[in-house]
């Protein structure tokens, strides 16, 4: 795949990507010149620079008859995937919503091993207007997929700002880590002893979103309404017969999801 062939794939295609690499190459130019180097008509030149300018690829500078043209550092490029990236996170919630209720049926989506796990396990982050509510089983969490990927994890859904309330089991908790804490927007309760929770599952709108054991391998995403409800009210339920665990002490860590 060529370098127009790339450029193309973000958008930066046709005149956009005539007059781009142009501004490129010469780095200062009036559009009079671009369009001249291009062979382009000015007009058309004119459109494509001011295309650019708003995605932030090239720069206007001075005024008059002596403006002229910059390209910035290509290096910009990231904040403009960047950019496109955090537009389709945005649209997303709605444009699922739509699909779904056209479809009028549950989606269910299988994913197996280590990459599968991930994708399940972000998938949870995607909308910032839901709280999740998570039951943990925290031995299975740590091998996979690993106590750093949920470390990120973490991270992540504090600065998408979306809280959390997690159940665990006592007996499947490995170390004395990730309490109940407020900078981490996170609230934790744990079973009864005569309840274990052996797969990790997300609840979040109208998805459920599955992790199993090591030894079995693989995540599940059901979007479904119905079983979403069903999820929730049983999800309650244990909430509201397990014991609320102590919040974090200050000083002491709190990594969690």
């Amino acid at each position: 795949m060529d370098l127009q062939d790339k450029l193309g794939r973000l958008g930066i295609s046709g005149n956009l990507f005539t007059v781009y690499l142009s501004a490129i190459d010469v780095g200062t130019a009036t559009v009079a010149s671009l369009a001249q180097r291009t062979g382009l008509p000015r007009t058309t030149t004119y459109d494509a620079v001011t295309r650019l300018e708003e995605e932030g690829l090239v720069e206007f500078q001075g005024s008059g008859r002596k403006r002229t043209v910059v390209a910035r550092d290509p290096s910009v490029l990231m904040e403009y995937v960047a950019a496109r990236r955090q537009m389709v996170t945005d649209m997303l919630p709605q444009l699922r919503s739509m699909y779904n209720h056209v479809r009028g049926k549950p989606q269910i989506r299988f994913y197996e091993g280590l990459e599968g796990i991930r994708t399940v396990l972000w998938d949870s982050l995607r909308d910032s207007s839901l709280t999740l509510r998570a039951t943990f089983s925290m031995y299975e969490i740590e091998g996979t997929p690993g106590l750093d990927e949920i470390e990120r994890y973490r991270q992540t859904r504090i600065e998408r700002n979306i809280s959390m309330r997690a159940i665990r089991s006592r007996s499947r908790d490995t170390h004395a880590i990730w309490p109940s804490s407020k900078e981490d927007m996170r609230e934790v309760r744990f079973t009864p002893p005569t309840l274990t929770l052996a797969m990790t599952t997300l609840i979040y709108g109208d998805t459920v979103a599955l992790i199993s054991s090591k030894r079995e391998n693989y995540g599940l995403i059901i979007e479904s309404e119905e079983y979403a409800a069903h999820q929730g009210m049983l999800f309650e339920a244990v909430w509201m017969a397990s014991e609320p665990a102590q919040p974090s002490v200050s000083g002491q860590p709190t990594d969690a999801p």
